[in-house]
């Protein structure tokens, strides 16, 4: 089959093609993000990987089946998909090192904050020693957004960090990831409540239509006043304006983005004026994901192959259309 991969590479270094191992039998076709709809035509099987798969190129092409090598679902029209019989699946972050390598980047992002990165850059160059004071990640607490694979894997680093730990979750009743002390776990109603108690908030939930901007004026408010805020999730969970009103007021102590409302963004937004650190989308971007993936993503590309039910779906498809 021809799996079509809409960027060149997973990143550089790390070619598509190194999956070829992994896909024996299968032809590898890559492009850039904007070129899928010059190539889309001759794919069997399409992994979005940041292009745009919406309702024209689906119901114009043959394809069977929507692979993404990751968790994010966002640039796919699934009710489109759903619609035409095409499967549409990602990869699970828990068994992939996707969870891992997310979880590591937020710490990252929360360390260079509180250690206040740009002010020591600057102490250094200006042979200013013994400053800027930083907080340290010890007793502060840490609220999560979402508590699947990635939520969970943060939990525990963050654990070992001795922070106290705040969870929302969409069913409150499954309460805390195993062995993990949460102080408590909040249902959506109760989001405001948990993020008054956090001096971090760190989103980790999937994007859907749903809760587009769920983070927004009234949920800045809310936060704690000189707490950060990192979003590792998905830019359309966030309303930026808000986010950089919040900073601007001095209400928020600063932000780390990994993702933002488009990629790319334009450096020259106002909002990176603020106390902002941010990474271009690389949170799930290693070698520890990228081989990771590659072996349960070829077993359900083997999967569809065999005109069997790929696992990991997230629609459910009456007359599945196989190419």
């Amino acid at each position: 089959m021809k799996i079509l991969f809409g960027r060149e590479h997973f990143s550089a270094g790390l070619p598509w093609q190194g999956l070829a191992p992994f896909l024996q039998g299968h032809e590898i076709i890559t492009c850039s993000n904007d070129a899928i709809a010059e190539f889309i035509d001759d794919a069997d099987i399409v992994v979005p990987f940041g292009a745009r798969v919406d309702r024209a190129l689906i119901e114009r092409s043959h394809f069977g089946f929507i692979q993404q090598f990751g968790v994010g679902l966002d640039t796919v029209d699934i009710e489109a998909a759903t619609q035409a019989g095409v499967w549409v699946a990602r990869l699970p972050a828990g068994v992939t090192g996707n969870a891992d390598s997310v979880a590591e980047l937020a710490i990252m992002q929360m360390m260079m904050l509180s250690r206040r990165l740009r002010q020591v850059y600057a102490a250094w160059q200006e042979e200013r020693w013994g400053q800027p004071p930083g907080i340290a990640l010890v007793g502060k607490t840490a609220c999560i957004l979402g508590l699947g694979d990635i939520g969970t894997a943060l939990a525990r680093r963050l654990h070992a960090f001795d922070m106290r730990l705040v969870g929302v979750r969409r069913d409150p009743k499954q309460g805390a990831p195993t062995g993990l002390p949460f102080i408590s776990i909040f249902g959506p109603d109760g989001l405001r409540d948990a993020l008054g108690e956090a001096d971090y908030t760190i989103v980790c939930i999937n994007y859907t239509p749903e809760n587009h901007h769920l983070l927004n004026t009234e949920a800045f408010q809310a936060m704690k006043a000189g707490s950060f805020f990192i979003n590792i999730s998905r830019g359309g969970l966030v309303d930026h304006d808000a986010l950089q009103a919040a900073l601007k007021s001095g209400h928020l102590a600063g932000a780390g983005l990994d993702v933002f409302w488009e990629e790319p963004v334009a450096l020259s937004h106002p909002l990176f004026q603020q106390n902002v650190v941010v990474t271009p989308h690389i949170a799930g971007i290693t070698d520890a994901f990228y081989y990771g993936g590659a072996r349960t993503f070829a077993e359900n590309i083997e999967r569809y192959a065999r005109g069997e039910t790929p696992y990991y779906v997230v629609n459910q498809v009456a007359r599945p259309r196989f190419s």
